[in-house]
């Protein structure tokens, strides 16, 4: 069973092997989720029954009425088990008990699965970013939802 509980800074450590694996050299340092964490956004940590991370996501809410999903991350070998799933439907519910009426995101152009996802959700691409992702130069996709 997997459980979703608030992301503390102890996770940090437990994040990163997570972080290198799936972004390599684009990984989130454990100061940026300081940072994230001390500037009281929304992050989740997934674990299954043992407590061990499975994986994480991040909100960050901009008022009046607009919200980023900054990461969804799942362990290659949790993946395909609704852990993503669980994550942004959790990012998405957060974002509308704080009142945003659009939620976007940015995705790697190139991550098809992940765009899978976010249409799923209702996420459209409304531009692209070239060259964001560094230093692998990839375009990202910018996705966003409009709440009803």
């Amino acid at each position: 069973m997997v459980r979703l509980d608030r992301f503390r800074w102890w996770h940090i450590e437990e994040v990163l092997p997570i972080e290198a694996d799936l972004f390599g050299v684009e990984q989130w340092s454990p100061a940026m989720f300081w940072n994230e964490l001390a500037n009281g956004h929304h992050y989740r940590i997934a674990t299954d029954d043992d407590g061990t991370v499975l994986g994480y996501a991040g909100l960050t809410v901009v008022p009046p009425d607009e919200a980023w999903v900054q990461n969804i991350a799942v362990r290659r070998d949790a993946q395909r088990r609704g852990i993503g799933r669980l994550l942004l439907e959790e990012l998405l519910a957060e974002a509308a008990r704080r009142g945003a009426r659009r939620t976007l995101l940015e995705v790697a152009a190139d991550n098809a699965p992940a765009q899978r996802l976010y249409a799923a959700y209702g996420f459209e691409p409304v531009g692209i970013r070239r060259g964001y992702y560094q230093p692998s130069n990839t375009d990202a996709l910018v996705m966003q939802r409009d709440e009803e």
